[in-house]
């Protein structure tokens, strides 16, 4: 399913009475911070052209959606705002899935580059504003079969 398609929370994952499939579904991000525990639907960006074109031409997406970018490894990153119609968190993970930073409430359409503090591997793209009223940075983290942190949580039998 695409953007704007579905929007899983953590409530709804425990009606479903499994909170468990968070951290081991590939379409879902799992993230924990001191103060919360959140679920994003996502879609991935794996290849060169899916990150190339990541949240582009998307004018709105779900509350709890979102665009998990996966790289073959760790490097500083620097993403951009061309074609993005909607204001992102744009936040950086390095591969043991903890927050390196977030760039916050990026302006759609600019193209200057809003850079990762440090190596990251991995990149999770969600509405603007949101990363803030979760309480999501540094030291955050980020759990998905991607990141190799989801087998992890003892309901994943990979």
């Amino acid at each position: 399913m695409g953007i704007g398609q579905q929007i899983i929370t953590s409530a709804a994952l425990m009606a479903l009475g499994s909170q468990a499939l968070a951290h081991c579904a590939p379409d879902h991000v799992h993230v924990t911070t001191d103060r919360s525990q959140t679920v994003f639907a996502v879609d991935l960006a794996q290849t060169p052209a899916d990150r190339e074109r990541g949240l582009m031409f998307v004018d709105q997406m779900p509350r709890f959606s979102g665009m998990l970018f996966v790289f073959d490894d760790m490097n500083p990153r620097a993403f951009w705002m061309k074609n993005t119609l909607i204001p992102l968190d744009i936040i950086f993970v390095d591969d043991a899935g903890r927050v390196v930073n977030v760039a916050a409430d990026a302006v759609p359409g600019d193209l200057t580059a809003l850079p990762s503090d440090g190596p990251a591997q991995f990149v999770l793209e969600i509405n603007g504003g949101l990363a803030q009223t979760l309480g999501i940075g540094p030291g955050s983290e980020i759990r998905h079969p991607a990141i190799g942190n989801a087998k992890d949580h003892a309901a994943c039998t990979n």
